[in-house]
């Protein structure tokens, strides 16, 4: 068991932006775990954040929330852009960090923190949510157990119209693209069910400050596999994926990283398979940290770091070949 936890996990959220709001609003749904601190750079939004969701202190810097005592375990909330500084910071107060996806600019950085966690003996997740969710946990089972037999296509999509005057997802500076926003999600659905890809063969469109808007790829597999991911920031789609089989197939509605339930379709048989699901979802990835540290695990097998590296150094090579500057 972890020697800094109590049977209660206590959590630190590092930033007060949406997805904080969404993880805040999940975790109040959790037993044993409670929100006891969160840090901003402006003290006022911390305050408000602790008043609205039940913290019992707000830290007017995240250098103070790092160095919290009563925090077993801070969440990263931070735009791509800062996480490479924020997670070491909280690696060096001797924290377990969950950070938010994509959980660096590129392949290097993200190696770099995995080795670092590990160096330090301290438990490290990429909050890829999607991995945790009890629907998309029950493709994998389908998959395995031979349900629509050997897979040979998968099919993701992820898409939505980026606002305009949000600059994290149009400002380079902040680590703005639509692969690392949305597309990290049909990239990671695709390695969910078919692990490791032998080729990619990406292209996409570039906004006038060089950051990937639209895009997609065809990944090709030692099995003889291929997966189809796309994703944009420019238009909503129908966010559907689905996985074809020699036996039938999964077919999952939008949005596919959070979905109600699947159908599962062999021959005329259809049969829709649902799972209970707490909340928005990210309930089940604060449940599996939460199980890891009382555990003294470090590594989660749902979120596992090595995969996270994987996809990441994936998402490079497809940036890549649009034609985005290195970051």
């Amino acid at each position: 068991m972890c020697p800094h936890c109590t049977m209660t996990t206590r959590w630190g959220i590092l930033a007060t932006g949406a997805i904080a709001t969404s993880f805040a609003t999940d975790l109040a749904l959790v037993p044993d775990n409670e929100l006891v601190a969160v840090g901003s750079r402006r003290r006022e939004a911390a305050t408000a954040f602790a008043e609205r969701f039940g913290a019992t202190r707000a830290h007017g810097s995240y250098e103070e929330l790092a160095a919290d005592p009563d925090v077993d375990v801070v969440y990263v909330a931070t735009p791509h852009s800062r996480h490479v500084e924020d997670v070491l910071m909280c690696l060096e107060a001797g924290k377990a960090v969950l950070c938010e996806k994509a959980l660096t600019l590129n392949g290097r950085d993200s190696a770099a923190l995995v080795a670092e966690a590990r160096e330090r003996g301290l438990f490290f997740a990429e909050a890829m949510w999607m991995r945790t969710h009890p629907v998309i946990r029950r493709v994998k089972e389908l998959v395995a157990d031979g349900s629509i037999g050997t897979v040979s296509q998968v099919r993701a999509e992820l898409s939505f119209a980026a606002p305009a005057d949000n600059d994290r997802l149009w400002d380079p500076a902040l680590g703005a693209s639509a692969l690392l926003d949305v597309g990290i999600y049909p990239l990671t659905f695709a390695h969910l069910v078919l692990g490791e890809p032998v080729s990619i063969a990406a292209g996409g469109v570039l906004s006038d400050r060089g950051i990937d808007v639209n895009g997609g790829a065809v990944l090709t597999y030692a099995s003889g596999a291929v997966a189809s991911i796309s994703w944009t920031q420019l238009a909503w789609g129908d966010n559907r994926a689905s996985v074809a089989g020699d036996a039938g197939r999964i077919e999952l509605p939008g949005r596919f990283h959070h979905p109600s339930g699947l159908t599962l379709v062999r021959g005329e048989e259809e049969v829709t398979v649902s799972e209970p699901v707490t909340g928005r979802g990210y309930a089940h990835e604060i449940e599996e940290v939460a199980a890891c540290l009382r555990d003294g695990r470090t590594e989660s097998d749902l979120l596992p770091l090595d995969e996270t590296v994987s996809i990441q150094r994936q998402m490079d090579e497809i940036l890549s070949q649009l034609g985005v500057a290195e970051r």
